[in-house]
């Protein structure tokens, strides 16, 4: 259960004034946010109505983290409307800072009115800790009140039903949301037939959520097909009815249902709010909780209605891709690869509705691919800790656990396993982490922890030595989606999840390795370029791909702002790749985004010992003598002077993709990492970033200059 600390309802100015002296030597400066007006030191959240019909008891629950001090531990939350008027808070913590001040909380309120006209500004407000106000509500107020509800699926002419109301009566529910104005339960159900036996591998999960006094509650369905050592794993055909209140909500046939994949909907008893929730863009960036993408940006009309008009069809109902690519490994620039999706950071950037449902609705498909794998003895996703040896690749022989001595492969196919979504760790979006920051759901942080559990030990047991789970045998950028998954599914789980240790510990384990190997080592390379097995195989093994060291770098930077002190070393010492690229006087900067670079003459030759001579292999034999970014270079190029190789206009272009390992080394300290951002700002050719702007991140140390 998590911690919940319940919020006063006295007059907010006086527990605000009492506040201000009880905290005086705890509380933290108010955050100055880069670029913006606003200096607040808690953010607003506005929320607004989708309906023209004005609405009233609106209930509201949103996701919101915070900066290191900014909730002090001992510390609780009020809210202020727009019109000045006070509103209790109901506050359930998930995780903390080091420092005991709350990282991540769920927010439950009720408005008492909400119109389009009349849109709300729910200011957030310090104020001291109180005793728990109020009763908490149980599943059987809930059941009392008349709520039921079920999943039917028919596979083959037989019927199999889980019931809600079932499941919330048996002894298993577990307390996602708890307090006096919203409660929220988590349970599963099997799936019975008429003669009571249950479906071996389909299982329903739901989270429903309640509000004290109001008729509706919000009812999160999720089937599954992933158990992770059922026998015989396959695709399941059937007919889907969900029925809430006695009422069909949603029907689809002939659903094929992939192995370990799981599909999601959410709907309501009661009459639905109709509400639109859009946090405060620079308060998340500020918080460091998400990259510093560029606030300037504004995202274009053009893209937001394009993301609605594509929230339709067959890739948006179960089992859909969404807006991300279905098969990952497919080559070439796209907007689910990078720090987040380009259509995350257009939502977080606009805090539009249109990009706001496509983030979420893509988010909930993310179980489609065949990456998820429960543990039936934990009911969570399955532990490396607990199952060092398994893994999807090579020979069971490679699965022995000489500890338990059992092998830890999983079962074969035990008939159709195939699946047009493909999963891939060198593609993976990272779907759900900021769905999961803004909304608190629980699908949402499952989603976090299979991708990043799938990441390390969808690989070969010896080549990730085993339970460490090491992932430098893969290629780079596989090693930069694996370090971002990691460190953002450690920093955002709950304190109380098992997991959280788990994953922040595959992280350190990792950090270690690439500290050892490079940032402590001196005999690493001079580029600050990972080399190793994954990494020179360019160019009959003679060359990387500077394109996923960026990657890389990127993640680290990522790593090190979410507060793992173990990444900044490294980040400090892949700064100096994407910096001399730029800054180098025997590197041509036109250059920084090159394909391909050239680390030493041979498979078997030692490592080049200055960026000239990688230059000098790697460069267009075009531009063979020609002074750096002279007019005759851009002639035999076919660019216009001041601009990049690598298709500089691209959003996704490989300049696009050097720019947040730019930021990020800026942001280090690095020697020439100013320079080399501003030279890197001033070249004559930019991407549009209007429509998709995934690698639009800037550093946080200092104003960007105007383009």
């Amino acid at each position: 259960m998590s911690k919940r600390i319940p919020v006063a309802c006295a007059a907010v100015t006086l527990l605000t004034l009492a506040l201000s002296s009880a905290f005086a030597q705890t509380s933290k400066p108010v955050l100055q946010v880069p670029g913006s007006a606003i200096s607040t030191a808690l953010p607003d959240v506005n929320i607004s109505s989708t309906v023209d019909t004005a609405q009233s008891n609106v209930p509201v629950t949103f996701g919101q983290v915070f900066a290191v001090g900014d909730v002090p531990a001992g510390a609780s939350l009020a809210g202020q409307l727009s019109s000045g008027v006070g509103i209790p808070l109901q506050l359930d913590v998930k995780a903390r800072h080091a420092d005991g001040s709350v990282r991540h909380a769920i927010i439950s309120t009720v408005l008492p009115q909400l119109s389009k006209s009349a849109p709300q500004t729910l200011q957030l407000k310090l104020v001291p800790l109180a005793p728990p106000a109020g009763q908490v509500a149980k599943p059987v107020d809930l059941l009392n009140a008349g709520f039921n509800g079920s999943v039917n699926i028919t596979i083959a002419g037989r019927l199999y039903t889980a019931s809600i109301d079932q499941a919330l009566r048996g002894s298993t529910v577990q307390n996602w949301l708890s307090g006096s104005q919203a409660s929220e339960w988590l349970v599963s159900a099997p799936l019975y037939d008429s003669t009571g036996l249950t479906h071996p591998h389909l299982h329903a999960r739901f989270a429903v959520r309640s509000y004290t006094g109001l008729s509706k509650a919000r009812v999160d369905v999720t089937l599954e097909n992933d158990w992770a050592y059922q026998p015989a794993p396959q695709n399941f055909t059937y007919d889907a009815e969900v029925v809430i209140g006695g009422q069909s909500v949603f029907s689809q046939t002939n659903l094929t249902h992939f192995h370990h994949t799981r599909w999601r909907k959410t709907f309501w008893w009661g009459v639905a709010p109709q509400t639109h929730i859009a946090h405060n863009k620079a308060y998340l960036i500020a918080s460091k909780a998400v990259p510093n993408y560029d606030q300037r940006i504004a995202i274009s009309e053009t893209a937001l209605n394009n993301m609605k008009n594509l929230m339709s069809g067959v890739k948006f109902q179960p089992m859909g891709p969404g807006l991300a690519e279905p098969g990952m490994p497919t080559t070439g620039g796209r907007p689910d690869i990078g720090l987040m999706p380009g259509w995350s950071a257009a939502y977080l950037l606009s805090m539009d509705k249109r990009a706001k449902d496509a983030t979420l609705a893509t988010a909930d498909l993310a179980g489609s691919w065949s990456a998820h794998y429960r543990d039936q003895k934990t009911d969570k996703p399955i532990s490396l800790h607990d199952y060092p040896y398994m893994t999807i690749l090579g020979n069971p022989g490679d699965t022995y656990n000489p500890a338990t001595k059992q092998r830890e492969a999983f079962p074969v196919c035990g008939g159709t396993c195939s699946n047009p979504n493909i999963a891939d760790a060198a593609h993976t979006p990272a779907f759900s982490y900021l769905p999961y920051l803004v909304t608190g759901d629980y699908y949402h942080l499952e989603e976090m922890q299979f991708w990043a559990m799938w990441d390390v030990f969808q690989t070969n047991p010896g080549y990730r030595a085993n339970v460490q789970g090491l992932i430098f045998q893969s290629n780079v950028r596989v090693q930069a989606w694996d370090i971002r998954n990691l460190a953002e599914t450690a920093y955002i789980t709950p304190d109380n999840d098992v997991l959280k240790a788990e994953f922040t510990r595959i992280l350190s384990n990792n950090l270690d390795y690439y500290n050892t190997t490079y940032s402590n080592n001196a005999a690493a390379n001079i580029f600050g370029a990972i080399t190793g097995p994954g990494a020179i195989v360019y160019n009959s093994n003679i060359g990387i791909a500077p394109w996923m060291d960026d990657f890389f770098t990127s993640a680290a930077g990522r790593a090190a702002e979410l507060g793992f002190s173990k990444a900044q070393p490294l980040l400090n010492w892949k700064a100096s790749f994407p910096v001399n690229r730029m800054l180098a006087p025997d590197y041509c900067w036109i250059f920084g985004g090159i394909y391909s670079l050239n680390l030493r003459a041979s498979a078997t030759a030692p490592l080049y010992t200055t960026f000239g001579q990688a230059y000098e292999a790697s460069r267009n034999p075009a531009v063979a003598g020609m002074a750096c970014n002279s007019p005759e270079m851009a002639k035999a190029l076919g660019l216009k002077v001041g601009e990049m190789t690598g298709y500089s206009t691209s959003p996704t272009g490989y300049p696009s993709n050097m720019q947040p390992a730019l930021a990020y080394a800026a942001d280090s300290g690095f020697t020439g990492g100013t320079a080399a951002w501003q030279k890197f700002m001033q070249r004559s050719v930019l991407p549009d970033y209007t429509a998709w702007p995934e690698f639009a991140i800037v550093p946080r140390t200092f104003q960007t200059p105007q383009r």
